[in-house]
């Protein structure tokens, strides 16, 4: 028994050593050509990951660039509405509940900003009312474009300067 216990941690340390061999190695050009072993014509991928990756501590956080322009715009548009979070690294402004000018109703805004481009498929707003009731589609849409048209402004008067 205790052989057998022994024969199975060489074997465990000898499958964990292996993961670690040839990282970081150079691919011999000529092995594709000539039509070398298997492991000769495994070139290293820059994108793959390991189980010691996870220990390594890089990349703990994921960045988003956030497009300037709408992330101002957003601002400007619901400036009537109380700001709860920004996470300019992640794009995410989340609001309180406002009653916007000349409106009854009081709503609160989520707003994320996913990509660096001044465009409409980087911009995502989500609407919900105080009491509940459904906010409509076109109501969401008109936020959203009055965002998209005061980003083009502060591009616009930007390139002036």
């Amino acid at each position: 028994m205790r052989l057998l216990t022994i024969f199975g941690l060489i074997i465990m340390t000898a499958a964990v050593s292996a993961c670690g061999q040839n990282r970081g190695a150079a691919p011999n050009p000529n092995s594709l050509a000539t039509g070398g072993d298997s492991d000769d014509q495994e070139l290293e991928d820059p994108n793959r990951s390991t189980i010691w990756d996870l220990f390594s501590g890089a990349d703990a956080e994921q960045v988003t660039n956030v497009n300037r322009y709408l992330w101002t715009a957003s601002l400007d548009v619901l400036n009537f509405l109380p700001v709860q979070e920004v996470d300019p690294f992640t794009g995410v402004i989340v609001t309180g509940y406002g009653t916007p000018p000349g409106g009854g109703r009081q709503y609160r805004a989520t707003v994320h900003i996913s990509d660096p481009a001044l465009a409409a498929r980087s911009l995502s707003v989500s609407l919900q009312t105080s009491g509940g009731a459904p906010v409509s589609a076109a109501t969401t849409r008109a936020v959203e474009d009055a965002i998209l048209s005061r980003a083009r402004q502060l591009r616009i008067a930007d390139n002036k300067l």
